[in-house]
């Protein structure tokens, strides 16, 4: 990694801004990706080493993307790795949901990544040896009531990740999806929720779900950080991920009974605050 390039998504704050840090810090080289331009100049602030840039962009925006791409690779002629961090969350069940709320949220999750992917593939594809990091979710393994956006978009983004091994299976780009579990960057606080729900309803609802939330952000990143130099095909984050991993395979058609009791209150978007 030492001297070359890594480009990060979602890496203004979170998971992508630790990862940052932790890559500069071994030698790479970093383009930060976000689109809070003023997040990516307070996080490449931090960084220590030289040659890092920042790129704002909306990854949902195809002509954007391949702007940002271009700038990048004028900035960073080798480029190593790509590590994908960007996401966000969308709280409600179905009757409470729109299309085009949903569509959002497949446009961030699934396509961002892909967009980003499609177009740096090129010149990864150059290096002798190079790795694409995608992170998918443990609602990518397992998929529970109330976050059907968020599930679908990180089952079709480990399809994507999974497929996209295999095309390059004789290559010197290698591909691996990270399953992350609670991990506390406050991203279901910061995420939406159907307007048909009542807000006090849906911060309950968050705030549930981040309660469950155990690991740090600099941990996650550390094991992502690690798996993208190991080239790593696979791994998980966190125990409920390793649990979900085990669940999903024995029992795969019955695995929310276990998961349903403790996902009670996070998944509780219609019961009036009292």
């Amino acid at each position: 990694m030492r001297g070359r390039a890594t480009v990060i998504t979602g890496a203004a704050a979170g998971m992508g801004a630790d990862v940052a840090r932790q890559l500069a810090a071994k030698g790479a080289r970093v383009a930060l990706v976000d689109r809070n331009a003023e997040g990516l100049d307070a996080v490449a602030s931090t960084l220590e080493g030289t040659g890092h840039t920042t790129h704002a962009v909306d990854l949902t925006d195809d002509a954007a993307v391949t702007d940002a791409v271009a700038e990048v690779e004028a900035s960073h002629p080798r480029i190593q790795a790509l590590i994908t961090c960007a996401g966000s969350s969308m709280l409600g069940d179905l009757g409470q949901l729109t299309m085009a709320e949903m569509r959002w949220l497949m446009d961030v999750n699934l396509w961002g990544t892909v967009n980003i992917t499609q177009a740096l593939l090129p010149a990864m594809l150059r290096e002798p040896a190079a790795h694409i990091t995608h992170l998918v979710s443990i609602y990518g393994l397992a998929a529970p009531a109330g976050r059907i956006p968020y599930a679908m978009s990180k089952f079709a983004v480990r399809g994507f990740t999974e497929a996209l091994r295999h095309e390059l299976e004789r290559t010197t780009v290698s591909v691996g999806a990270v399953y992350p579990a609670g991990v506390k960057t406050g991203i279901i606080l910061r995420g939406r929720y159907a307007a048909a729900i009542d807000p006090e309803v849906a911060q309950r609802a968050a705030e549930a779900q981040a309660a469950m939330y155990h690991t740090e952000p600099e941990d996650a990143a550390a094991r992502i950080v690690d798996a993208t130099i190991a080239r790593r095909p696979r791994i998980m984050i966190g125990r409920e991920a390793r649990l979900v991993d085990v669940l999903t395979r024995i029992t795969p058609v019955h695995y929310w009974a276990p998961m349903r009791r403790p996902l009670r209150d996070a998944i509780d978007t219609r019961t009036p605050v009292r």
